[in-house]
């Protein structure tokens, strides 16, 4: 049987955003593991949003037990997953620009005010830009792609 709220204007059907403090509470001290997924879900979703914030603050003064390890994990292993794919996403944008300049990678490295090698940490995801080095990159690549334009329509000179 799903667990029960008592003294809150909620319903463990809700959405697990609009839930009170004392809601998610109730699920992690009460409930089970059905009950559980819906947070774990949102969790996974948002992992720096209000319900991941709600559920630290509850564990940070919970005595410690498997369930308070397991919603740590869960906080845990979101965030990092969210990082990898951030990490990801800016390596992307690196490729992109690197092919929409239309330079070679040492060439572009040059342009952009860095080396061919840690261009390449870009590429890979091994390391990731400041914003202002990846802004630098997207201008750069913007840039080159208009001149590249230019030329080619006979307006060099």
């Amino acid at each position: 049987m799903p667990v029960q709220f008592r003294n809150v204007d909620a319903s463990p059907g809700d959405d697990v955003t609009t839930w009170p403090f004392e809601a998610l509470v109730t699920v992690i001290d009460r409930g089970l593991v059905a009950d559980w997924q819906p947070v774990f879900a949102e969790i996974r979703a948002s992992p720096w949003g209000q319900v991941a914030r709600r559920v630290e603050r509850y564990l940070s003064y919970r005595e410690p037990d498997g369930v308070s390890t397991l919603f740590r994990l869960a906080i845990e292993r979101a965030r990092a997953a969210a990082d990898v794919a951030d990490r990801a996403e800016v390596a992307a944008r690196v490729r992109d620009a690197l092919e929409r300049s239309g330079l070679t990678r040492a060439a572009f490295a040059a342009l952009v005010g860095t080396s061919a090698s840690r261009l390449s940490t870009y590429l890979n995801a091994k390391v990731t830009p400041s914003a202002a080095m990846l802004v630098r990159i997207e201008r750069t690549a913007s840039s080159a792609q208009s001149r590249e334009e230019l030329r080619r329509e006979g307006h060099d000179r």
